[in-house]
């Protein structure tokens, strides 16, 4: 591991980014251009003063997971993202399956819809990125572990996950999770974490094995929705699934149904965000 080149290069890339280009607000007193060392710590979900010690080769030694982080918060793209990982001791990631890295156009098209809950995730549905309103309506599930972030794991196994959704919708969400999960672990063929992860399922839930072993293979489409949040009340949504043609990711966007209240309802629910209400 080269400290000296890794501290050179994250602070070179912090450099180039301005605060709107990761979805900040300026604010004022802006000596220098950039991002300031404390925004990328946030957008990495990692303290200020480790982060410090990494750009000033300070005795840090940072894991896969987080340099994946760090490659998120300051858009890298593949090839930057790859080079930060040499830079660290560690082969790259693999395009696919890549931990919790996302790749900038996405990231950018998440950052610039802010009237619309939307996040990102991955082949397996492990949360990667949310919006501000995402979080509103679901709680931050991008900083659960690999099981707490996965949307498919939450769903068979915590029943909680559902209560945003009408019961009689819950039999067709199940099948639908299950065809996408077996379509992504015949994409990755022999996948420990995608065959890890179905015989964690298999062992944990019998409605997740009813569903598995009827063999329905098929990803994630766009779908409406009926949602009822205990704030705001009823939603009525398309889930839109935009595909990242580098990563293999998917942005699921949460769109108001044509002639519904919906977009005034997330209006509402962006204002109790605001006011430290919200989810």
């Amino acid at each position: 591991m080269n400290h000296n080149e890794l501290g050179r290069y994250l602070r070179a890339r912090r450099a180039v980014l301005r605060p709107a280009d990761v979805g900040l607000v300026a604010g004022s007193r802006r000596r220098t251009p950039g991002l300031r060392r404390s925004e990328v710590a946030l957008l990495a979900n990692i303290s200020v003063d480790y982060y410090e010690r990494l750009e000033q080769a300070r005795n840090a030694h940072p894991s896969q997971a987080m340099l994946a982080s760090l490659a998120g918060a300051l858009r890298l793209s593949v090839d930057e993202r790859d080079h930060l990982y040499r830079l660290a001791g560690y082969a790259p990631p693999p395009t696919t399956g890549g931990g919790r890295y996302v790749d900038p156009a996405m990231m950018f098209l998440l950052d610039a819809l802010t009237t619309v809950p939307a996040h990102v995730i991955d082949d397996l549905s492990t949360m990667l990125a949310q919006n501000t309103l995402s979080r509103a309506l679901f709680g931050s599930w991008e900083l659960g572990d690999e099981r707490a972030a996965n949307v498919t794991w939450r769903w068979f196994t915590a029943p909680e996950s559902r209560a945003l959704n009408v019961p009689e919708e819950h039999e067709a969400i199940g099948r639908g999770y299950a065809a996408d999960l077996r379509s992504a672990a015949a994409r990755r063929g022999r996948d420990a974490v995608a065959d890890q992860l179905v015989a964690d399922l298999l062992q944990a839930s019998e409605e997740f094995g009813q569903y598995w072993g009827e063999m329905d293979v098929g990803p994630l489409n766009s779908t409406r929705k009926r949602l009822v949040h205990p704030q705001v009340g009823p939603l009525d949504v398309q889930c839109d699934v935009v595909l990242g043609s580098v990563t293999g990711h998917r942005m699921v966007v949460f769109r108001p149904q044509p002639g519904s209240s919906t977009a005034d309802q997330f209006e509402f629910l962006e204002v109790l965000v605001g006011q430290g209400l919200g989810n």
